[in-house]
């Protein structure tokens, strides 16, 4: 008790640079207490036994989730013994990026083994397909866009439609955020009717919400002027570099402390049940609950969980 009195008074001293935090101290002020009533069997058994075996839960638990994960990097296959091997050395790369050498060797493969297109292939290309300009606009766009882990891959499709041939026809971006364009498309001239793809990298530095814009300038045999259709603007989702990772539940307290700023975000929602919200908060953020599930169990109207995710460019992502 003299140790604990000692130490309360010593974090509330102004000798030190930190005064104690508010946690250790009601910790340290428990203890305190639980001490004056040591006679109490039922104090007793709580911090004797009941403490105990909840430890013992807590490591026995680590342990089966540390092995669970060996298992399954262990079972992960790296490499198939009858994989193709790629000679894209030998492919004539006149005007191509490394980039498009490789999807090009990749589309031959599938086109020589049958396996180019599935239905699941369609619906993805298909939710990932975004119209750029109107049906009523002289030059049709719209773009695939393809989220790799450092770059962004935008396949775009322009039609003509309308009678007069279009030349100089230019793509031009522009991006806001820790985007980069690579390169800028080069001119086209398209025929009546005529549908031309373009393609577009766009380098990316660090996990943001991006956004890329831009225009589709040409000039036409009827006008002396250059036309300019204005593209609708593609939103680049931070999910796309966000993946459900571990940590320590010390690192995780470090880093917590460690940042800068912490955003505290309202939520109103119709789920009344906490484990059914939290399973929805960790669905929709794509992170992974750090938080055993022995310490979920139980009927309660509160509910205290961590999340915890990685970008691919080693970003850490902390919720509570």
């Amino acid at each position: 008790m003299l140790y604990i009195v000692s130490m309360l008074r010593l974090g509330e001293s102004s000798i030190l640079a930190h005064p104690i935090d508010d946690d250790s101290s009601d910790r340290l002020q428990v203890c305190l207490q639980v001490l004056l009533k040591a006679s109490d069997a039922g104090l007793r058994s709580v911090w004797l036994d009941e403490c105990r075996s909840s430890y013992a839960t807590m490591i026995s638990e680590k342990q089966i989730r540390e092995a669970d994960e060996s298992t399954s990097l262990a079972s992960m296959t790296v490499a198939q013994a009858d994989d193709l091997i790629d000679f894209y050395h030998l492919k004539n790369r006149k005007g191509m990026t490394q980039l498009e050498l490789e999807d090009e060797v990749a589309t031959d493969m599938k086109r020589a083994t049958g396996s180019l297109t599935s239905a699941v292939d369609n619906e993805r290309k298909l939710n990932r397909m975004l119209q750029l300009t109107g049906f009523s606009d002289p030059v049709y766009a719209e773009a695939y866009v393809t989220v790799h882990q450092y770059d962004i891959v935008l396949d775009v499709t322009v039609m003509n439609r309308t009678q007069e041939t279009l030349q100089n026809l230019c793509l031009e971006l522009a991006t806001m955020g820790d985007l980069k364009l690579v390169e800028r498309p080069q001119n086209y001239t398209l025929s009546p009717g005529e549908t031309k793809q373009i393609r577009a990298n766009i380098k990316v530095s660090s996990t943001e919400t991006g956004v890329i814009f831009g225009n589709i300038v040409y000039e036409s045999t009827g006008a002396t002027d250059r036309s300019v259709v204005v593209l609708n603007d593609i939103h680049i989702d931070i999910m796309d570099y966000i993946s459900p990772a571990s940590t320590a539940d010390v690192a995780f307290r470090n880093m917590w402390a460690e940042f800068e700023w912490e955003n505290k975000v309202a939520v109103n929602t119709s789920i009344t049940d906490v484990q059914a919200f939290l399973d929805h908060i960790v669905a929709s953020t794509n992170m992974k609950c750090l938080t055993p599930l022995s310490a979920l169990e139980g009927d309660c109207g509160f509910l205290a969980a961590n999340l915890y995710a990685k970008s691919v460019f080693g970003e850490d992502a902390l919720v509570n």
